[in-house]
């Protein structure tokens, strides 16, 4: 008499981190793409269409189709975008790693055990909350006396009266561009914080029982650990810096469009301006993509 085997329940295929980690991400994603469908795709396509046209009448927004005309316009006959979008570039280009370095040291600072901790990681906060709102955005471009508020902190007349003009403009540009550091740096510190209160004390335990110093410490385990905060707050201020209320070009975009009733034109300088600053971010990922550390790789 023989025993029939009994056949083997199947076994359930695990889900892997890598599909996990995915299947997160596009769960969080769901609500921003329904919101782009429902929200900001008609808009978009409105955009991109009068971006190559030309507004024939206004009511039902009836437009006629012109091709290339309004981006042959921008570069052989507006003498004014050029050197803004230039100026703003240079400026991006300058801002992002001076404020990369100030986030991660100030963050690196008040991480550490010390009196007053609490205090100092609000007051580096407080511009953040300060500068949403409408009123204190117009504070910001316009002081009560008529000057600047971002232009930073003033030389004073006697100083530059030693220092000479050439001398006092370039230290008040320095000025100038601490204060700006200063104020657009509080997100990419509280993200800095959150990246380098998540590495483990135990890697630090062990480099010290190695003899390893707090410079080798820093260069082994603290930037690679947090080398993917690095790349989001390098992405987040270059888009900031873009899109910042005070940005010149997007002041002239504005102006273009709501006091000239340019729309076309606007539409294609505005764009124009996007298409440049998303190949920006696509260059620095992946430039830095090989250098991110990923706890989840099998390598």
């Amino acid at each position: 008499m023989t025993v029939k085997s009994m056949p083997l329940p199947k076994q359930k295929r695990r889900m892997g981190i890598d599909r996990k980690r995915s299947l997160e991400a596009y769960i969080f994603l769901i609500p921003w793409l329904v919101g782009v469908c429902l929200f900001f795709a008609y808009p978009i396509f409105v955009s991109i269409r009068l971006a190559f046209s030309d507004i024939v009448e206004f009511k039902g927004l009836k437009t006629a189709w012109v091709g290339l005309e309004n981006y042959q316009y921008i570069f052989f006959y507006d003498i004014k975008f050029v050197p803004t979008f230039l100026q703003v570039i240079y400026d991006t280009l300058l801002n992002t790693p001076l404020c990369i370095v100030f986030s991660l040291v100030i963050a690196i600072l008040i991480n550490r055990k010390m009196v007053g901790r609490g205090f100092f990681r609000t007051a580096f906060f407080i511009p953040v909350l300060l500068g949403t709102g409408y009123i204190m955005k117009q504070l910001l471009g316009m002081g009560v006396d008529g000057t600047t508020i971002t232009t930073g902190i003033m030389v004073p007349k006697l100083i530059a009266e030693l220092l000479g003009a050439s001398i006092t403009e370039v230290v008040q540009g320095f000025l100038d561009r601490i204060t700006l550091v200063l104020w657009k740096s509080g997100v990419q510190i509280v993200l800095f914080l959150a990246g380098l209160q998540g590495i483990s004390g135990s890697l630090y335990e062990a480099a010290r029982v190695d003899g390893a110093t707090e410079w080798e410490m820093f260069w082994k385990i603290t930037l690679p650990m947090i080398s993917p905060v690095i790349m989001m707050n390098v992405i987040y201020t270059i888009v900031a810096f873009f899109t910042d209320g005070t940005n010149p070009m997007v002041d002239y975009i504005y102006k273009m469009n709501f006091t000239n009733q340019q729309y076309e034109y606007a539409a294609a300088m505005s764009w124009l301006y996007f298409i440049f600053a998303l190949v920006i971010c696509l260059l620095c990922i992946l430039l830095m993509r090989r250098h991110i550390y990923d706890s989840g790789s099998k390598s």
